[in-house]
């Protein structure tokens, strides 16, 4: 999309159809979320610059607004978009998985999540690669139950 559209900013992907966004990979109600949200920027629903200002729960909360976007969605924009750095997202199976294996647990339930949650915050975005990373690894565990 870079080499074809050069910077890719809300007023670009206006001048885009559905269909040349579809020309990339994209789905086409996926063109259609994206359209939404660089509509939203540019009419000022949406306040790119005010969000920087907001804590982690008041973004997911403005992100999740948008047609397309759900909190794992808002979770991954924050991490990797908006460079947050305490971003850790019980949405996320791979994140779950890497948990539990490092931890030796069964299953994540919501309150274990919670304790290491609190453990690796503020560094949450940190500990999230390394837990992609070890979910990755083989799981000698499996999935038993």
């Amino acid at each position: 999309m870079k080499s074809g559209f050069g910077e890719i900013t809300p007023q670009v992907i206006l001048t885009c159809t559905e269909a040349e966004l579809q020309s990339y990979g994209i789905t086409f109600k996926k063109a259609a979320y994206i359209r939404g949200a660089a509509e939203r920027v540019m009419d000022g629903r949406l306040d790119m610059i005010a969000l920087r200002s907001k804590s982690d729960q008041e973004v997911c909360k403005e992100l999740v607004r948008l047609d397309g976007v759900g909190v794992w969605t808002a979770e991954m924009l924050m991490l990797f978009s908006m460079q947050r750095p305490d971003i850790l997202s019980y949405g996320d199976l791979a994140i779950l998985r890497g948990m539990r294996m490092l931890y030796h647990h069964r299953k994540i339930t919501p309150q274990l999540f919670e304790k290491y949650r609190r453990r690796y915050s503020p560094y949450g975005s940190v500990a999230s690669l390394y837990l992609w990373a070890i979910a990755g690894m083989k799981d000698y565990a499996g999935n038993r139950v």
